[in-house]
C-alpha cells in the first residue's frame, strides 16, 4: 500500500536566463500566460488548470522540478508527516498547499492540494471527423486555425534516473503509480516503466510518470502536453517551423501509450511535446511488458533521431 495516491502530474519547473525569450517560445507552443511577477512565469492551457509550466530566472538553465496532484489535502498531511517535511502554501495562480519531496536522484517533486482551478479560456470548438464510412459532421466546414496549438494540460513527465528499480519504489511507496508497461531489453532485465495514477474505474493516460535507467547520470527528458486534436497538432507544428524553434522528433505515432507525438526543444535545450489521442487505462487494465523497439518503435510516422546528451545539469536544480 502506498501512502497516497497521486491523481496527476501538475507542473514541471525551470530556471532560465532570459524570460522573455522562453515566454515567447511558450507562447509559440501554445500556452497562455497565467502570471508573471517577482522573477517567475506561470504558463497555463485553455482549460481551467491554474499553470502547467514554472520558468524562474536563474543565471543558468536547469530542471527544477515537477508537481503531482493529490486528491485532498488530508493526502497532502498524510504524505507530509511520513517524510517529514512540512506542508506549505504554493506560490502562483491558483494557490493551495505544496509538500516538497526529493527522489533517489535528487529530483524535486512538488506534492500539492487544494489549488484553486482557473476559468477555461476561449479555444475552437474541435469538429468532429466523417471516416470510417460515418459521417456525423454534415453541413459543417473543417477550417483549420493557422496559428500555436492549444495547450490543454500536461500530460506526463519522462526521468532518466541511475536505478530504475529504486525509483520505481520510491514513486509508487509514496504515490501508488501502476505500471502500465515494463520496459526490458533482456527477459529478466527491467530499466524502466510507464506508470499511471490509480483512479480505480476512472480512467487515466497511459502514462503519468515514465522513468529510464541510462548509463549517463541522471536528469529531465522530456515534458508532454495534450493538445486539442490532431489537427491541432499539425497546425502548431507548421506555426512552430515557421517561428524557427529547434524541432526534435515527430510527427509520428508511438507503440507504448499509442499516443501522436511531436517533440520539440525549448530555447534552453528541454525536450517538450506534443500529443494528441492517447491510450487511456483505468486501474484493472494491469499492465504489460515491452522491448526496446517497443519503447523506440512508431506505428507510423518519423523515426527516433539518436538520443541527445542531456543539457541541463541536475546539480543546478539542487
Amino acid at each position: 500500500m502506498s501512502v497516497v495516491k497521486a491523481y496527476d502530474v501538475a507542473f514541471v519547473r525551470f530556471a532560465v536566463p532570459d524570460m522573455d525569450t522562453m515566454e515567447r517560445f511558450l507562447l509559440d507552443f501554445g500556452f497562455a500566460v497565467a502570471e508573471r511577477q517577482d522573477g517567475r512565469l506561470f504558463m497555463r492551457g485553455y482549460e481551467g488548470t491554474p499553470f502547467a509550466h514554472v520558468s524562474e530566472q536563474a543565471s543558468e538553465p536547469a530542471f527544477l522540478g515537477f508537481g503531482i496532484w493529490l486528491r485532498s489535502e488530508d493526502d497532502l498531511r498524510r504524505l507530509a508527516a511520513s517524510e517529514g517535511v512540512t506542508v506549505e502554501t504554493l506560490e502562483g495562480p491558483g494557490g493551495g498547499l505544496v509538500a516538497r519531496l526529493c527522489d533517489p536522484d535528487g529530483f524535486v517533486v512538488e506534492a500539492i492540494a487544494g489549488q484553486q482551478p482557473a476559468q477555461p479560456l476561449p479555444a475552437p470548438p474541435s469538429e468532429p471527423w466523417n471516416q470510417g464510412g460515418t459521417y456525423p459532421r454534415q453541413g459543417v466546414w473543417r477550417r483549420v486555425e493557422k496559428g500555436p496549438s492549444h495547450v490543454r494540460r500536461l500530460g506526463h513527465v519522462v526521468l532518466g534516473v541511475t536505478n530504475f528499480a529504486r525509483s520505481e519504489k520510491w514513486y509508487k511507496e509514496r504515490f501508488g503509480f501502476v505500471t502500465s508497461d515494463e520496459i526490458r531489453p533482456a527477459p529478466e532485465t527491467a530499466i524502466g516503466a510507464f506508470m499511471r495514477c490509480d483512479r480505480g474505474e476512472e480512467p487515466c493516460d497511459h502514462h503519468t510518470l515514465f522513468l529510464l535507467e541510462r548509463p549517463i547520470p541522471p536528469g529531465f527528458m522530456h515534458a508532454a502536453f495534450e493538445v486539442r486534436d490532431l489537427d491541432d497538432l499539425m497546425a502548431g507544428h507548421d506555426f512552430l517551423v515557421g517561428k524557427g524553434w529547434d524541432h526534435q522528433w515527430g510527427i509520428g505515432r508511438h507503440k507504448l501509450g499509442s499516443q501522436v507525438f511531436d517533440y520539440w526543444r525549448d530555447p534552453y535545450g528541454n525536450e517538450v511535446e506534443h500529443w494528441t489521442d492517447g491510450d487511456q487505462l483505468v486501474t484493472r487494465d494491469g499492465g504489460g511488458v515491452a522491448t526496446l523497439p517497443d519503447l523506440l518503435g512508431v506505428q507510423w510516422g518519423m523515426e527516433m533521431p539518436p538520443l541527445p546528451q542531456p543539457v541541463t545539469k541536475l546539480e543546478d536544480a539542487r
